[in-house]
C-alpha cells in the first residue's frame, strides 16, 4: 500500500479482526520493494492469501501462473453494485488480450485512479479558478512563474503520452496502437511526445531532466509536497501520499488532462483501477480472504478510504459525495471521461517509452527517432 493508505487499511483490518474473529496480518512493503517481494513469494510457492493489485502489465505473470481467483461469478451475483461500471470494465481481461491472460476479472478495487497535474498556486502563479486549460497556456504560465518548476517521473511518461495522445485519438485507436494494429509512427503520437519537447524547450522541467530509476515518482511527489516544485504530473493517489508526507500543506489543487493546441478529440485521462485486492485461490484461507475483501470494498469502508486516506473511491455514489477531498477535484472530474481501454502497454514498449522520454528531454534524440525505437519495441512483442 502507499504511505497514504497503509494506516487506513491497517485500522480496517483490525476492525474486521475484532468483529469477525479472523486474524489479519498486513504486510506493506514500499512501492519499489513490492513486486520483487511478490515475485520471490511466487517462486517459493508462498504467496499471501490476499495481495495488492498493481498495474496490469506487472501483474499479468501472476494471473497467468494461477495465483489469482477469477471473481467474475461473484461480481455477477451482486458484488458489482459496489463498483462503477468503468472500474469493472477496466478490470476485465477480454478474450485475446495482449498480455495473454485468460479471460476474467482477477481484481476488485476500492479506488479509482486518474491522472492529471498537482499545482501549488503560490509557486505556479495561478489558481484553480484561472488554471490554464491547454498545454501551451500551461507552459507559458510556468515560464512566467520562473521556469524550472515542473516535474514528471520518467516512470509516468507512458501515462503522460497516453493522456496527451487522447487529444487526437479515440480509446479504440489508442488500444489499436497498444495491440500493434496501428503504428506508433503517426502524427498523434508525435504530438503527444512533442509536449515533452515543448516543456524542455521552454525551460520549465526541473533540473532540465526527468527523474528516473526506482522510486522516481515518490521523489517527485516529495519535491511537490515539500513545496520545492510548482507543478507535477501525477496520479490521483499522490494526494493521499501528500497527506501522509506533509499533512499541514493543503493549499494546492489538481487539474485534469490538458487540451492540446490543434487537438481533434477531448483530452481524457488514462483509466486504471487504483488500489485493490487479488485473492490467492491456492490458499487454504481463500474463502475467508474473499469474505474480507467483500467487506473491505463495501460502501462504508470505501468511504473511510476516501475521507481518511484521500483517494477517489470506486463506488460512484461515494465519488459524487462530500467524502472526496477538495484537492482531488481535478482528478475526480476526469472520471466521467476516463479512457476505457481493452489493451495496455507491453513491457518492452513501456520500457522504451520511458527511455525515449528521458533522451528527448536531454536533447539526445528527436521525436521521430523516439517513435521509431518504440515501434521497434512493439514489433518485437506483437
Amino acid at each position: 500500500q502507499s504511505r497514504g493508505q497503509e494506516a487506513v487499511l491497517t485500522a480496517l483490518a483490525a476492525q474486521y479482526s475484532e468483529e469477525q474473529g479472523v486474524e489479519i496480518t498486513v504486510d506493506s512493503p514500499g512501492p519499489a520493494d513490492y513486486l520483487p517481494k511478490l515475485q520471490a513469494n511466487a517462486q517459493s510457492g508462498k504467496m499471501p492469501d490476499v495481495y495488492s493489485s498493481f498495474n496490469a502489465t506487472d501483474m499479468a505473470s501472476f494471473y497467468r501462473a494461477g495465483w489469482a481467483k477469477d471473481l467474475t461469478e461473484e461480481l455477477d451475483a451482486g458484488w458489482s453494485a459496489d463498483f462503477s461500471p468503468a472500474i469493472i470494465e477496466m478490470s476485465t481481461f477480454e478474450e485475446g488480450n495482449n498480455l495473454d491472460v485468460a479471460p476474467g476479472i482477477y481484481t476488485v478495487h476500492w479506488e479509482t485512479q486518474t491522472y492529471g497535474f498537482l499545482v501549488n498556486p503560490a509557486l505556479a502563479g495561478f489558481t484553480a479558478t484561472d488554471a490554464p486549460a491547454t498545454t501551451g497556456a500551461f507552459i507559458d504560465a510556468l515560464v512566467n512563474a520562473g521556469g524550472g518548476n515542473f516535474a514528471v517521473a520518467a516512470s509516468l511518461t507512458p501515462q503522460l503520452v497516453q493522456a496527451a495522445a487522447s487529444n487526437w485519438l479515440t480509446d479504440d485507436q489508442i488500444a489499436a496502437t497498444f495491440n500493434g494494429e496501428d503504428p506508433w509512427e503517426q502524427d498523434a503520437w508525435a504530438g503527444a511526445f512533442q509536449f515533452l519537447v515543448d516543456l524542455k524547450d521552454a525551460g520549465v522541467i526541473a533540473n532540465g531532466a526527468l527523474l528516473g530509476g526506482q522510486g522516481d515518482n515518490p521523489e517527485v511527489e516529495t519535491a511537490f509536497f515539500t513545496q520545492s516544485t510548482a507543478a507535477i504530473f501525477d496520479a490521483s493517489p499522490g494526494v493521499s501520499v501528500g497527506f501522509k508526507t506533509n499533512p499541514e500543506f493543503e493549499d494546492y489543487f489538481s487539474i485534469g488532462i490538458l487540451a492540446a493546441d490543434g487537438g481533434t478529440q477531448p483530452p481524457r485521462s488514462p483509466g486504471v483501477p487504483g488500489k485493490g485486492a487479488v485473492i490467492n485461490p491456492k490458499s487454504a484461507a481463500a474463502d475467508n480472504a474473499l469474505a474480507f475483501v467483500k467487506w473491505l470494498t463495501a460502501p462504508e469502508q470505501q468511504t473511510a478510504f476516501a475521507t481518511d486516506a484521500r483517494i477517489l473511491p470506486a463506488n460512484p455514489e461515494i465519488l459524487a459525495s462530500d467524502a472526496v477531498p477538495a484537492q482531488l477535484t481535478g482528478f475526480a472530474a476526469g472520471v466521467e471521461t476516463i479512457q476505457l481501454m481493452s489493451a495496455t502497454f507491453t513491457t518492452d514498449v513501456k520500457t522504451a517509452i520511458v527511455a525515449e522520454s528521458e533522451r528527448l528531454v536531454l536533447g539526445e534524440s528527436t521525436v521521430d527517432e523516439a517513435l521509431a525505437n518504440i515501434q521497434a519495441a512493439q514489433d518485437r512483442t506483437s
